[in-house]
């Protein structure tokens, strides 16, 4: 099996899944096209019964009872019967064509819905390293853009492309049985048209699939410029963005103009070998009539089926394109369910309930599969209710011991215990319920301040926010807001000032009251003021935690119980801040810079 076609398994059980729930409705709207396929191919004989039988006066053929009995009538029964036989054929092809949109619509919504879901649910189980590769507007594109796409196959084209081959099937069946060299001739036609149609699919396939590629890199980049707008605007770099946004949009353009060539050149084709399809059939038709072989409505019934062959044709030439678009977005689709999370829980994992927030690591290694060591052989342990300080400079691996704590990536070598089990034993998830976060830049939704303190326990009543919003020392000021807590906030907080936004984030924390908390650098950026408040709201919530504190601000951890100092990945020191402070050693040199660092002078 390919690496294509594996990459399909998965997105091809998601449909089958679903498809199997609406197995009654399918077989439903199947029905419905088979009746609106029969109408189709009524349509014409009412007109041949008018012009052979009623104005030509020739015999009503005994397989035609009603018929018979209306032309003994006399001849205008026999014209009313065959418009009133249109009106009848119009009115059920409506009613099956109503019922048959309707049902497979409804299937096809509901299918790219359960698609979605299941597409923005699997990125989210995703390891971190997928989403540090991946371009977060790329991946907008395929949630919404590719799934949409295969909303409108599912909805409306796939109909249409079913209804298509039986109207040509039935017709040609009619034709065969009417004359079998009209047959020959459609048939011929036909092979033409599907060679030209097949070869136009494939470079269109092609085509689009470099278009839906260059329009992730377009939303990847607007997503960029976006998120960035504060600094492009400091830096007056709208130009600049405006110019390399024209330089990706053009080569989408470019893309989008060759699709759309190779669309027309499809829909002319067809065009083309229609017409002279049909004027093979009219010619040879027209000398049957001539030499009395033919009955004239012979020749409008077969006209008229021609059309009918033909135009459904034209339809799936304009249908390819479609599903060239659709081929190409169930691809990217495929490409992301395929990829499996790399860290999954082990079938016998358990759930750690309510842990003490003892911590092991033991000789464990790290690195981003660049080959580069982020750690190397860390070991160290922290006691329940201990607090720990990791220093060093940018890039000594300190965010990375919390990012394998929290089992967002594997150790390659080592193991990490809580509580005296590895966390490889322990569900991620519940793993994770036990573990608070306070970061360096405060993650804060587009939500209410209400629910951005619940994010951390979602079932947690509204005097327990109120609790731990007090306790974080933000309540003060969520109560001056236009609406309290109810107040909505721009999105990743920007409405709040930078302590406004950690004290959020402390109270959700605190909502959270997980025994283990880790701090990434959680000063960063304050003012004296707003650091004040935070620092008291970050004792409150240390007390009776294992703390994990990152910080350059070595003034921070004059009350850790343990310090380490990490540099290229290696502890290379530890002990208390007293201890090393009282060394010559590398922490006295981080500590003694850190305290001859100048203040801003904002006076002059």
């Amino acid at each position: 099996m390919s690496g294509h076609d594996r990459e399909r398994v998965r997105f091809n059980q998601v449909l089958l899944t679903h498809l199997r729930t609406d197995r009654a409705r399918l077989l439903l709207a199947g029905l419905f096209t088979v009746g609106v396929t029969v109408t189709e191919l009524l349509k014409p004989w009412p007109l041949k019964v008018i012009i052979d039988h009623a104005i030509l006066g020739k015999p009503v053929p005994h397989s035609w009872p009603f018929a018979r009995e209306l032309a003994a009538q006399g001849t205008i029964p026999l014209v009313v019967g065959a418009a009133s036989s249109m009106v009848l054929i119009a009115l059920l092809q409506g009613l099956f064509s109503y019922s048959q949109i309707f049902i497979t619509s409804s299937i096809g919504y509901k299918l790219v819905y359960a698609l979605r879901r299941e597409l923005f649910n699997h990125l989210q189980q995703l390891s971190l390293s997928f989403h540090n590769r991946a371009r977060s507007g790329d991946l907008l594109t395929r949630i919404a853009g590719d799934t949409n796409t295969l909303k409108d196959i599912m909805a409306d084209s796939i109909l249409k492309f079913v209804t298509y081959v039986l109207v040509v099937i039935g017709t040609l069946a009619v034709m065969i049985s009417v004359d079998w060299k009209f047959g020959a001739i459609s048939l011929a036609t036909l092979s033409i048209l599907c060679i030209s149609l097949f070869h136009l699919y494939r470079k269109t396939k092609a085509s689009v699939r470099k278009q839906r590629k260059q329009e992730g890199a377009v939303a990847s980049r607007m997503n960029e410029v976006l998120t960035a707008i504060p600094l492009v605007q400091a830096f007056a770099r709208e130009q600049y963005e405006a110019k390399l946004f024209d330089t990706e949009t053009a080569k989408t353009m470019q893309q989008s103009v060759h699709v759309a060539r190779l669309e027309a050149a499809a829909t002319r084709s067809t065009e083309i070998i229609s017409a002279l399809g049909t004027a093979a059939a009219v010619v040879f038709g027209a000398v049957e009539v001539l030499a009395g072989r033919m009955l004239p409505g012979d020749l409008v019934l077969v006209a008229s089926y021609l059309t009918s062959l033909y135009k459904p044709v034209r339809g799936m030439a304009k249908l390819s394109t479609n599903f060239s678009k659709a081929m190409a977005s169930a691809d990217r689709i495929a490409h992301v369910l395929d990829r499996a999370p790399e860290i999954m829980d082990r079938p016998d994992a358990v759930d750690p309930g309510r842990i003490r927030g003892k911590i092991v690591f033991k000789d464990v290694s790290f690195d981003y599969e660049d080959g580069r060591d982020v750690l190397r052989h860390v070991s160290f342990s922290i006691s329940p209710g201990q607090r720990i300080a990791l220093v060093g400079v940018s890039g000594a691996g300190k965010s990375t011991i919390v990012s394998l704590l929290l089992r967002l990536y594997e150790p390659r070598e080592g193991v990490i215990e809580v509580d005296g089990l590895d966390i490889r034993r322990y569900r991620r998830e519940s793993l994770r319920r036990e573990i608070g976060l306070v970061l360096q830049q405060s993650i804060l939704f587009g939500a209410s301040v209400r629910e951005n303190i619940a994010y951390g326990n979602p079932e947690a009543s509204m005097e327990q926010i109120m609790a731990a919003a007090t306790a974080a020392n933000a309540d003060e000021f969520i109560r001056e807001m236009e609406n309290g807590y109810d107040t909505e906030i721009g999105e990743r907080g920007a409405t709040l000032s930078g302590g406004q936004r950690q004290r959020i984030a402390i109270a959700r924390a605190f909502v959270r009251d997980a025994p283990v908390l880790v701090l990434d650098e959680p000063m960063t950026g304050l003012d004296v003021e707003s650091e004040a408040r935070v620092r008291e709201a970050l004792d409150r919530l240390m007390t009776g935690r294992t703390c994990l504190m990152i910080t350059h601000d070595l003034g921070a951890v004059a009350d850790a119980d343990l310090v380490l100092v990490l540099e290229d990945g290696r502890i290379i020191e530890r002990g208390t801040h007293d201890q090393l402070a009282a060394t010559s050693g590398r922490y006295r040199q981080l500590y003694e810079l850190d305290a001859q660092r100048p203040a801003l002078d904002l006076s002059s």
